[in-house]
């Protein structure tokens, strides 16, 4: 996939990290070697590693100690991945088959167990104690975030604040972790190590909620998944939660019914689609996410004017605007 242009600050360290990381990942079995080349040929924008670059150059230095970090934040990325196509049955990833409909669930669980353990050997190999305990304390939050939606979606039971727990585990906490292990990298003080976590923190709940937004307004073409996903999948997020917020007790509670309800995988999602745009929670949603990334954007304030902290805010803004 095509980088945004304004990556170039960190291009070089970008193409190095792509021609390093097949290398890391190498092994013995040679199933798993045809897995993992077809897996890491069908990456997506690479967000995170360019995070883990951008956050140490804006305090100071790229290292080497920077690109092990980046290849164990990719490598315990594309590990959930695999895991949660097994988890949704999804088919598809980036508008492609996924490793579990090639290769069914069990290989695909072994691939992402792989991933997971070679990227936290790879901060033990190189001594990274402190960014392997960003990592796991993302991947448990990671973990809690999905075991919190499951039991709560599966009872159509999710409030706006168990909404955004949810998504700050799931995702902001392993963008934040991103951001955190860069700076460490750099060999940033804490102050600055924890001005950058929290900066991935607002920027990965504002990620979240344009993702949850393009459920509704995206082509499943553009999306690489069909649209109103979530909807048929009856999860309540920020969109429809506003909606429902804004609408008549009448009107909301005959949605609700229907979220309730198997129609909302045939005709009825077009409705709860409608019904959303009516209600304006596209744009109640957005307001907030807008609102996230000007959070983010203000945790630069201490950092000098280069162009890593320039490359940080245009990711911030990128992170909204976006449309896939």
């Amino acid at each position: 996939m095509k980088r945004p242009t304004f990556a170039q600050p960190i291009e070089e360290h970008l193409n190095t990290f792509n021609r390093t990381l097949p290398q890391r990942v190498r092994s013995h079995v040679p199933l798993l070697n045809v897995v993992l080349r077809y897996l890491l040929h069908n990456r997506g924008k690479q967000l995170r590693p360019m995070l883990v670059f951008a956050s140490a150059g804006a305090c100071g230095t790229i290292t080497e100690r920077t690109h092990i970090g980046a290849a164990m934040v990719e490598l315990l990325h594309t590990a959930t991945l695999v895991h949660d196509d097994v988890v949704d049955q999804a088919p598809l990833r980036r508008g492609i088959a996924s490793i579990n409909a090639i290769w069914k669930n069990k290989i695909a669980v072994l691939v992402g167990d792989f991933l997971l353990a070679r990227g936290l050997l790879l901060a033990v190999e190189h001594g990274e104690f402190d960014a392997l305990r960003v990592t796991a304390t993302a991947v448990r939050r990671m973990s809690e975030g999905e075991l919190l939606q499951v039991q709560r979606w599966r009872k159509r039971n999710v409030d706006e604040g168990t909404y955004l727990r949810i998504i700050s585990d799931k995702t902001a906490a392993l963008i934040a972790a991103c951001c955190h292990i860069g700076a460490i990298s750099a060999g940033a003080d804490q102050s600055l190590q924890q001005r950058l976590a929290t900066f991935g923190e607002h920027l990965g709940m504002a990620f979240q909620i344009r993702d949850d937004v393009l459920d509704y307004i995206s082509r499943s073409s553009i999306l690489g998944k069909p649209t109103a996903h979530d909807i048929r999948e009856g999860k309540m997020t920020l969109p429809l939660l506003r909606a429902l917020a804004n609408a008549p007790d009448y009107e909301a509670n005959a949605i609700r019914t229907l979220m309730q309800s198997s129609a909302r995988k045939n005709g009825g999602a077009d409705r709860i689609v409608a019904f959303v745009k009516r209600y304006s929670g596209i744009e109640s949603a957005m307001a907030t996410a807008a609102h996230h990334v000007d959070q983010a954007i203000a945790q630069l304030d201490e950092f000098p004017p280069t162009e890593f902290r320039a490359l940080l805010i245009s990711i911030a803004r990128y992170t909204i605007e976006r449309t896939k």
